[in-house]
Parts: structure tokens; C-alpha cells; sequence
């Protein structure tokens, strides 16, 4: 088996589904699996409808029907140059359906959980877009068969960032999938052992490809990106990113605790555990070798990589009492940060100063300040920024320091990591 992952960059109008096609037709497609994201911005768009749903209903049905609109128009792209008037295709209906269902759960959900509300309506943007291009490739004679992913990976109910149950998915995986054709489902979603839909946190798309990779023992997983591989920063925030032709696990894994934003910081460990090479290509030049993740391999070129965190939340603690911060204290913190489900990014201490630098995904940082002020003294900076350098060099540190007010710096051996306002 190998597991092919397309994100939504590569799927963003009808010439992208075309192009998935012929990427297919030029690698081949035998005993594959095709992990899919939602197409283009669709994720971005039904957040949108979430939030009219919880504070502005009077937009609710207009935000709807926008993501409604795009994906006609790319139906009507795909399928109406072949003589079907559009809406005479059946997956007309299909997708109908979808939005049927969707405007349902709003109507008759009873929670008040966003969390929860949040992950039973954002997946349709991957059920809608894997039906899309099962159908057309069924149409061009590309054969393959259309899985529901949430009847194969179960998960728990920590909703928008579950946990996947292994023994179960394992057993649903083996005991109900073809290997012998292709399939295509979804990213980024599972279910619960309620069956109500969980998300695996965003860009999950790529965990979903090594969590089927690792079940199936495929020879290997593919993500297939709009960048020629990995590079060694982000050409939206560096300038001269290089290609990475070669990485180890160890040093992906490493990249992507940092927040390398290529791959899912949990996609790399079910791999490494049976040893399946990823590769990292573009859609866009499929003959390309792109970049290989593989066992003990060297860093190949050995260059800095830098990762940069937008919008991060530094808070900066000292006791009341100018008292040592021990043990005692930091695991209070720490039990917090857990509470209020802080992601937890740089840490610094010293004898009476702890600072941390945070993730505040779930928009809890304002009751999170609220309990730390009872037992600390309380700085917080919003909106910073969080540099990471693997392998750094001095001219490394000076490029992202120049023009910036730093707030934090630490070093270690192989890495530095630089806070910003």
C-alpha cells in the first residue's frame, strides 16, 4: 500500500481535481490511498459559519449558502463540459445533501459546547470535498472507493484535539478495507464511541495518512504540498528558503515541535515506529523527488531552519514575596496551563521569575490571568512573535533579531529560540 495526502491547496477549484488525476495517472494508483483535505479556504469559511451561528444568526444561512456557491461552481467546472447540464450529475444530489444535513445539525443542536458543535459541522468540508473527487475520477475512469474515515478511527471526546483510540482503529482498519483497489477518504476526522464526529486538530489531514500508513504497514506516505518539499523556513515570512532534499525522523519531529508547518507535529511518530519513509513533493511537479523523511539520515544540506509562531501570548510570572519559584509553585502553573488547555511553547525560569510562552487556542487566557493573580505578580504581552533556529549561526540570530524588540531568549546545543514584539 502507499497513502497519498492532498491538503486544500491542491484541490482548490476543478484545474486542482484535474490535477490530482494526473498526478494519480503519472505515479500510479495501484493499492493506494488518497487522504483528502476540504478544498481551498473551506475550513476558514465554515469557522465563519460557526461563528454566525453563535453570535450572528441573521448572516448564519448567507455564510451557507458562500460555501454552498464555490463548490457548485467547481461541480458545474468538472461535470458540465461532458454534456450533464450540471445539476443532472448525481453528485448534484450528494453534495445537496451534505448541506442538508449541516443546516440540520445547526437547527436542532442543543449544545452549547463550541468545542463540540464546532467539530460536528467543520468535517463536512472534507466529506464534501473527497465526494467531489470520487466522483470525477470514477467519471474519467479512475475506479476507486469512497470511505467515511469516522467509521475507522475512533477517537475519545476531547473535541477539536482528540486522541486517537489505537486498538480499535486498528481493528476497524483491518477488518474493513480493500486493498486491492483505490480509496479515498477523508483528513482531519474520527469519531467517538458515541459516533459523534471528532477532529484531530488542524492540518490532522497529514496525521490521518501515518495513522492508515502505520494500520495498513504501507510502503510509504506521500503529502503533496504547492512547495517543491520541505524548506528550511517559510517563504511567506523568509526570503531564499532553501529544499531540505534529506531529513531524519528525529530531526522532522524536532521541526515540527517547533511548528514547522509542513508536517502535523503527530504525523511523524506512527511512521517512525515501523520505519515508512515520508515524502514530501509538489503537486505542482510531481517527477520531483522533493524531500525524503527517513531513519538516520543527516540533515542534507546542514543549513539553519527557521520556524516562526504568529500571535503567541508571553506571560511572565514572580512571586508576590520575592520567594523562590520551586517545584511546588511550577507544578501549580503548570496544572493551569492543563486546565485551561494552554499550548505550551518556550519555557524560562529563574530563582523568582518563570515565564512561558503560549498557544491560547481556546480563548482562555483571560481566566487563566485571573487564577495566576491570586498567587504571582502578572505580566502578559500579547501578539508576539516566536522564532526557532535549528542549527543556528550568529548570522541566523542576527537576521531575526534585526528591527525587533527581543523579549526572550534561550539557547540550547542545536537550537535558539527568540521572542519578539
Amino acid at each position: 500500500m502507499q497513502v497519498f495526502k492532498f491538503g486544500g491547496a491542491s484541490v482548490k477549484d476543478a484545474n486542482g481535481v484535474k490535477n490530482l488525476a494526473s498526478v494519480l495517472q503519472k505515479t500510479g494508483y495501484s493499492k493506494t490511498l488518497i487522504v483528502v483535505s476540504a478544498m481551498g479556504k473551506t475550513t476558514n469559511a465554515i469557522e465563519h459559519i460557526l461563528k454566525n451561528y453563535f453570535e450572528n444568526t441573521a448572516e448564519l444561512q448567507s455564510s451557507i449558502q458562500e460555501v454552498l456557491k464555490y463548490h457548485n461552481e467547481i461541480l458545474l467546472d468538472l461535470f458540465d463540459p461532458d454534456g450533464y447540464r450540471g445539476e443532472n450529475h448525481p453528485v448534484f444530489k450528494k453534495i445537496a445533501a451534505f448541506f442538508h444535513e449541516l443546516n440540520n445539525i445547526l437547527k436542532t443542536n442543543k449544545s452549547p459546547d463550541y468545542n463540540f458543535v464546532y467539530d460536528q459541522v467543520i468535517g463536512f468540508g472534507e466529506l464534501i470535498s473527497t465526494t467531489i473527487i470520487s466522483e470525477y475520477l470514477n467519471h474519467i475512469g479512475v475506479n476507486n472507493n469512497w470511505i467515511d474515515v469516522r467509521n475507522h478511527i475512533k477517537t475519545d471526546s476531547y473535541y477539536r484535539r482528540a486522541k486517537v483510540n489505537w486498538e480499535t482503529t486498528q481493528s476497524n482498519i483491518n477488518s474493513n478495507f480493500n486493498r486491492s483497489v483505490l480509496n479515498i477518504t477523508q483528513g482531519f476526522l474520527g469519531s467517538d464511541s458515541n459516533n459523534f464526529t471528532t477532529t484531530l486538530g488542524r492540518e490532522g489531514s497529514d496525521y490521518t495518512a501515518a495513522i492508515y500508513a502505520y494500520c495498513l504497514n504501507a510502503q510509504s506516505v506521500t503529502i503533496w504540498k504547492d512547495v517543491s518539499g520541505v524548506l528550511n523556513a517559510d517563504p511567506r515570512y523568509f526570503e531564499n528558503a532553501q529544499l531540505l532534499n534529506k531529513i531524519s525522523y528525529r530531526e522532522a519531529i524536532e521541526l515540527a515541535f517547533y511548528g514547522a508547518s509542513v508536517i502535523h507535529p503527530k504525523t511523524l511518530q506512527p511512521l517512525q515506529g515501523k520505519e515508512i519513509p515520508l515524502y514530501v513533493k509538489s503537486f505542482l511537479n510531481p517527477e520531483e523527488s522533493g524531500t525524503t523523511v527517513s531513519k538516520g539520515v543527516n540533515l542534507d544540506p546542514m543549513i539553519p531552519c527557521f520556524i516562526v509562531k504568529k500571535n503567541q501570548v508571553l506571560i511572565s510570572l514572580s512571586s508576590l514575596d520575592f520567594s523562590y519559584i520551586v517545584e511546588e509553585n511550577i507544578s501549580a502553573i503548570f496544572r493551569l496551563l492543563h486546565q485551561y488547555k494552554m499550548k505550551v511553547n518556550v519555557i524560562q525560569n529563574s530563582a523568582i521569575s518563570f515565564s512561558v510562552c503560549v498557544d491560547n487556542i481556546y480563548n482562555n487566557l483571560e481566566t487563566l490571568l485571573h487564577h495566576l493573580k491570586a498567587k504571582f505578580k502578572v505580566e502578559c504581552t500579547k501578539n508576539v512573535s516566536l522564532y526557532t533556529i535549528r542549527h543556528y549561526n550568529n548570522n541566523a540570530i542576527k537576521q531575526i533579531k534585526e528591527g525587533k524588540t527581543v523579549l526572550l531568549k534561550q539557547l540550547t546545543q542545536e537550537t535558539v529560540q527568540v521572542i519578539t514584539k
